[in-house]
């Protein structure tokens, strides 16, 4: 199956939860009236699109259908199709780094799926051509090195790791001379998820960040935040208290293919600004792929 038939595969739950619910609703009408609105926008927040968003989408589609002149119900499908396009930006989302040496610091909450989506990201960026390093700087569960240090084995990358407890600082501190010594192009940072803990948090990210900044000064960083797309409006929130802690550039939206929330990924866009740069679409290690805007339009219309 290719990229595009395992991102259309990965969505079946929200398209049977949303878009096949509004086609069914478009074919039952006769005239685009308020009532057609009303009922898009329950659809809409049924798909965890969340409130303000899909009152924004409705608003939108409203000026759409006025000015492109729209009278046929069943063309409104493909006018909300645009819609959700032009709030998604057709901007690229690309993680293979135009310059290397490149740091990814990769944050998020214990559960979310941290470490698998580290383990599948690393896979992609060595089949992409880069030499990749690990730091298992999630010191705070030994559970967290182990199964990183799995992941790494299967994607065929080093890991830099030490022991549970330790200094998460000197971890990095390690692993920047690893990918030094062995002129690696990327180095992927995990941190430990303690957000109910805030300021033992952003101590720890600032502490991290010093260091990289300190020794690594010729590598440009990203930090990614990895979501869980099965908690829907959740997720949004969370994203919101990782960023009153550091600055995020960018989303890993995991386990895509296991909800029918899936109309998340227009929420984050609309309401965070942050990117979606990768999405899961599966459990196996190659299932992640770099988020594009239009294709996932196709694929949740299609």
């Amino acid at each position: 199956m290719n990229f595009f038939g395992k991102l259309k595969d990965s969505l079946k739950k929200t398209k049977t939860n949303f878009t096949d619910q509004v086609s069914e609703m478009l074919n039952l009408i006769v005239t685009i009236d308020e009532d057609m609105y009303e009922e898009l926008e329950e659809l809409l927040i049924s798909a965890d699109i969340g409130v303000s968003t899909s009152v924004k989408i409705i608003e939108l589609l409203r000026v759409k259908i006025r000015d492109e002149k729209i009278k046929d119900p069943r063309d409104v499908k493909g006018a909300l199709k645009e819609v959700i396009i032009d709030i998604l930006g057709e901007e690229k989302n690309s993680i293979y780094p135009d310059v290397t040496p490149k740091v990814y610091l990769i944050i998020g909450v214990n559960g979310v799926g941290k470490t698998t989506n580290i383990g599948k990201m690393a896979r992609k960026l060595r089949f992409g051509g880069y030499r990749v390093i690990i730091a298992a700087a999630d010191t705070f569960r030994a559970a967290a090195i182990d199964q990183l240090s799995i992941w790494a084995e299967r994607a065929g990358v080093e890991i830099i790791k030490n022991s549970e407890g330790s200094d998460p600082a000197s971890v990095i501190f390690d692993a920047i001379n690893a990918c030094k010594a062995r002129f690696a192009d990327v180095l992927i940072c995990d941190t430990a998820g303690r957000l109910h803990n805030k300021k033992n948090l952003m101590d720890e990210l600032a502490k991290i960040n010093r260091v990289i900044e300190r020794e690594y000064t010729k590598a440009s960083k990203e930090t990614l935040l990895v979501l869980d797309a099965t908690t829907g409006q959740n997720a949004v929130a969370q994203a919101r208290q990782f960023m009153e802690v550091c600055k995020v550039d960018g989303i890993i939206l995991a386990k895509l293919d296991g909800t029918a929330k899936g109309g998340i990924v227009i929420s984050i866009k609309d309401q965070l600004n942050i990117p979606v740069k990768l999405v899961g679409v599966g459990e196996k290690i190659e299932d992640i792929q770099e988020f594009d805007a239009r294709d996932f339009a196709e694929a949740l219309f299609n």
